[in-house]
């Protein structure tokens, strides 16, 4: 499934911090908390709590976020549909990499068990 360079563009320029606060308040809408959702976002990408912190403070864009990050191998593992997206059908690599922590966020919010969200089991 291809993204259009537009759409691309939009992703890589927006600002973690300003999504950020819209994961935290899913999250914690539907009972899970905010240091299970720094558990997600440091299994996907190897921040700690304040290199995150430090991230959204610089309000760097998703781009910058995804460059500095490490991300976990088992990223590849995260299949499903976000967005009207199947991730593992998207080509662009950052939006790719921007839908997978969509796509752990919403598993989250959904109540999935953090063993099967970082894909542990």
């Amino acid at each position: 499934m291809s993204t259009t360079p537009e759409h691309d563009r939009k992703i890589a320029v927006m600002s973690f911090a300003s999504v950020y606060p819209h994961y935290v308040n899913k999250v914690e809408k539907k009972g899970r908390t905010k240091a299970e959702l720094h558990q997600v976002i440091e299994w996907l990408t190897g921040f700690s709590d304040t290199e995150l912190q430090e991230l959204i403070e610089k309000k760097v864009s998703f781009q910058e976020f995804f460059e500095k990050a490490n991300l976990t191998p088992n990223a590849s593992l995260i299949k499903g549909v976000i967005c009207g997206y199947r991730i593992e059908e998207i080509e662009t690599p950052l939006t790719k990499q921007v839908r997978y922590l969509d796509k752990l966020v919403d598993e989250l919010a959904k109540g999935k068990k953090m063993e099967k969200i970082l894909r542990a089991e």
